[in-house]
């Protein structure tokens, strides 16, 4: 089993909450949009980090991370880009990754909305952290962290920041 603590659109802002909130995670995602390369420091000095670039972000954060990126974790294919769409709205970019071969997961950010949803058509399960910065329109900032075990995806839960 796997503890995953995931965000994205930290824009530049790390709010100590998380420190405590990913605690009893083993990784951290974060699905772009960091804003600065302190937070991308911050994060890999307290867990091992896995991320992708954001739209905002400057060429320190892209020399270092791609744009996608697909990896498995226990038996869990996933696939992580920060601008990606959700069920039914997929970004054209998402969907040509998933005609050939869609992955068990897909997280992204970019919306500041946090959303969870399983797509029956493509059976996977899509998560959007929402914003954990206190950048944008959304007026609480959101972060995941959720289980891997084998196969399947459990115990998601979510903390609630106010900006």
């Amino acid at each position: 089993m796997v503890r995953i603590g995931l965000l994205s659109d930290t824009h530049g802002y790390w709010h100590e909450k998380l420190f405590n909130f990913f605690g009893t995670c083993d990784q951290v995602w974060h699905c772009g949009d960091w804003g600065s390369i302190e937070i991308y420091n911050t994060l890999n000095r307290f867990k091992p980090v896995t991320g992708v670039w954001g739209n905002i972000d400057g060429q320190d954060i892209r020399a270092l991370l791609p744009e996608k990126h697909r990896f498995t974790v226990e038996a869990v294919d996933v696939f992580m880009t920060h601008i990606g769409g959700y069920p039914g709205k997929y970004s054209c970019s998402a969907l040509k990754e998933f005609q050939t071969n869609p992955p068990k997961l897909f997280v992204c950010g970019h919306s500041h909305i946090l959303k969870v949803m399983y797509d029956k058509k493509l059976q996977l399960l899509h998560i959007n952290p929402g914003a954990a910065g206190k950048y944008g329109f959304h007026a609480v900032s959101t972060a995941i962290r959720f289980e891997i075990n084998h196969d399947r995806m459990n115990n998601l839960e979510i903390i609630e920041m106010k900006k």
